[in-house]
């Protein structure tokens, strides 16, 4: 079959179905397919392998995905793409389209629905005003996937990948990594778009892992303790814990860091997550 993913190809289906590009839903299809083949080498198929995509758009990617994966079921939230979908894809017996929002999808009772048990990775080309909600759904609904593959907004992979102490490590970093490796694949310019965005994307890896990277008491505590530590970030430690969410007391605070070593006048940014289970399990104890 002809592939989706040219200039040409993309520009006959939306002049076909008369489809007018959503800024609200960030919508930006590709049209190369060296790109497409880089992010499904990346996925790692194997023949048991099945793919959850997000947002397949017009079928680009959909369509290298199913030529490698045992099974693609693709969730497009724009009823729009759905005739397009259809037409696009006809001839892949192994993809299903649903017409649904991800972010209000049951995806326990989805991957139950329609995955048969085997290896299931997540792909998408995620809107960047989303990126974050549905990655998020993703690891904290601890649904049986091995992996997320994506292609995000540059800036955002960034703040997913960065290190204690540098300016992109916050909240999000912490989060991520609670729960993944991360690989970066490459970075994506906007030339290869219809239409171009202003930003370069990324496409990322994230490699669940069979535990959290740390251990902790309780995993609400300790995410509660990291949003507060970042809240406000020229705040100490001190400060910013005493004055968060939580409701601690600065008393409490300042013998809670005595106790895990870390000094008073530190801010969140420089504490690894190590550091921040111990300083959450410490502070589970007290509560």
């Amino acid at each position: 079959m002809d592939k989706i993913a040219t200039p040409k190809r993309t520009k006959e289906l939306i002049s076909k179905y008369n489809f007018y590009f959503s800024k609200g839903l960030g919508q930006n299809f590709i049209i190369d397919q060296n790109i497409l083949n880089k992010i499904t080498s990346a996925v790692k198929i194997t023949k048991d392998t099945e793919v959850l995509e997000v947002g397949p758009g017009i079928g680009s990617l959909t369509q290298s995905l199913a030529e490698a994966a045992r099974r693609v079921v693709a969730v497009e939230i724009d009823q729009k793409l759905i005739p397009i979908l259809k037409e696009s894809l006809a001839d892949y017996e192994n993809v299903e389209v649903i017409n649904k929002d991800i972010l209000k999808v049951d995806l326990h009772k989805l991957l139950e629905e329609k995955f048969e048990g085997k290896e299931i990775v997540v792909v998408g080309n995620l809107p960047y005003y989303i990126t974050t909600p549905i990655i998020m759904k993703f690891l904290e609904e601890k649904v049986p996937i091995t992996a997320i593959v994506i292609m995000i907004q540059k800036e955002v992979a960034d703040r997913m990948k960065a290190k204690a102490g540098t300016k992109d490590y916050g909240a999000l970093s912490i989060a991520v990594q609670y729960y993944c490796d991360i690989e970066n694949v490459m970075i994506v310019p906007p030339s290869v778009f219809i239409p171009q965005p202003k930003v370069d994307s990324s496409v990322i890896r994230l490699q669940l892992l069979e535990e959290p990277r740390v251990k902790v008491k309780r995993e609400d505590l300790f995410f509660k303790v990291v949003k507060d530590a970042f809240g406000k970030r020229r705040k100490t430690l001190l400060n910013a814990l005493s004055s968060g969410e939580l409701g601690l007391s600065k008393e409490l605070v300042r013998r809670i860091l005595e106790s895990c070593g870390i000094n008073e006048m530190r801010r969140g940014e420089t504490l690894s997550i190590e550091e921040f289970a111990n300083l959450s399990n410490l502070l589970a104890e007290e509560l």
